[in-house]
């Protein structure tokens, strides 16, 4: 069994799959845009070139993703991305990259369960931890 994310941007998917690519090295898999769709759906006007379902492959990991309807802002809560680093160096580099345009909740550091970890909300408002142990 996997248990994977399914995170709606509403309108910017297609901005934080590249950002994820250019912030983490992930690997866009799939990419289907809402015109494509086999079944005729009614969407907003300028839908029709935004995300309708994408896999993003972020090291063994999968996280898929959609614009969804686009109808409300982007909200997450409840929530974070947990990424594990091989290396102190390692996290550091994806907690710089993923806080562009974030904003840092506890900044990366030693602690006595890891020697690096740091949580942000990136700046789509995704809640990531980065953690090397």
């Amino acid at each position: 069994m996997k248990v994977e994310p399914y995170l709606f941007f509403n309108g910017c998917c297609e901005e934080a799959l590249d950002f994820y690519v250019k912030a983490l090295g992930a690997e866009i898999t799939f990419l289907m845009r809402m015109k494509e769709s086999p079944e005729p759906m009614e969407l907003p006007p300028g839908a029709e070139d935004k995300v309708m379902h994408a896999n993003l492959r972020v090291g063994d990991s999968s996280l898929m993703m959609s614009d969804g309807m686009c109808a409300a802002p982007t909200t997450f809560s409840g929530f974070s991305l947990s990424l594990a680093a091989a290396t102190p160096e390692q996290a550091a580099a994806w907690f710089a990259a993923l806080g562009e345009g974030g904003k840092v909740e506890m900044p990366l550091q030693k602690t006595f369960w890891a020697r690096s970890f740091g949580m942000l909300n990136d700046r789509f408002g995704v809640s990531w931890m980065v953690i090397c142990e």
